[in-house]
């Protein structure tokens, strides 16, 4: 009797955690991609990407819990259920759909350059920029254009975005690399007086837009978050949050590096 009671409990108490466990997504971002996500000055992580993963779980009804970590090791920590989600701006890659699955996009991105505004880079194409330095974060779509297309240039590559506009603002870089949409966010600011937009923007090749990527395994996940972004941007959710962050469409497909720099 007692070990029946003894198993009634611990399978009531499974149950239990598993029941919690589906009532909670643990949703996994960066927090050094302003305007995307970022750290208030209490330390919590806001933007956009923060508001739409935070409408898609009150769709869900679930409970959204966000996990901070390096973008650089973020696929590992996902794959090492370390969180249910990545949602941190990432471009859906066929490389890296070898490794996790997407969801459908929920924007898409494009890189420009920016520079110091009496820097005369012209249109920012590979020969205007021979012999200069770019700095750009590393582990993203930005440095394999740049290694591609501007073999001329020096690629400096920073752990973080912020550090290379550090550097951009101090002179130590000719020109920096990154999401248009981050850049603009940091030009608006006090500390991007200094510069300007170089060139046109571009998609970097393969780009497939911006999807937020769960364990391959978890494909009720998947299909839950597809279906809750479908339901946000039909009762117009979407276009509310998207419009604190931008006056204008961010489904809009630019141009590939091949494109613009070949």
């Amino acid at each position: 009797m007692k070990l029946t009671k003894l198993i009634a409990t611990i399978a009531a108490a499974t149950f239990a955690a598993g029941a919690m466990a589906q009532d909670t997504v643990r949703m996994g971002t960066e927090g050094y991609y302003p305007p995307f996500n970022f750290f208030d000055s209490a330390g919590q992580v806001k933007g956009f990407d923060i508001d739409i993963g935070n409408a898609l779980c009150a769709e869900m009804k679930v409970t959204c819990e966000w996990v901070t970590t390096d973008w650089d090791g973020i696929i590992p920590a996902l794959n090492a259920n370390k969180f249910d989600t990545i949602i941190a701006s990432m471009s859906i890659t066929d490389e890296r759909l070898k490794v996790v699955s997407f969801t459908d996009p929920y924007y898409f991105n494009a890189a420009r350059f920016i520079a110091a505004k009496d820097a005369g880079l012209g249109n920012a194409l590979p020969s205007d920029m021979a012999g200069k330095i770019i700095g750009t974060q590393e582990s993203t779509l930005e440095v394999e254009v740049l290694q591609q297309y501007f073999p001329d240039s020096e690629i400096k590559l920073y752990p973080k975005l912020d550090d290379a506009l550090l550097d951009l603002e101090s002179g130590r870089v000719d020109a920096a690399y990154a999401s248009q949409f981050v850049l603009g966010a940091w030009l608006a600011k006090e500390d991007g007086a200094c510069c300007e937009f170089v060139g046109e923007a571009a998609r970097s090749d393969g780009n497939k837009g911006t999807g937020i990527a769960v364990r391959q395994s978890d494909t009720e996940l998947l299909s839950n978050l597809n279906k809750a972004l479908a339901a946000i941007v039909a009762n117009g959710t979407y276009d509310e949050i998207r419009g604190q962050y931008f006056d204008f469409d961010i489904m809009t497909t630019p141009k590939t590096a091949t494109e613009l720099y070949k």
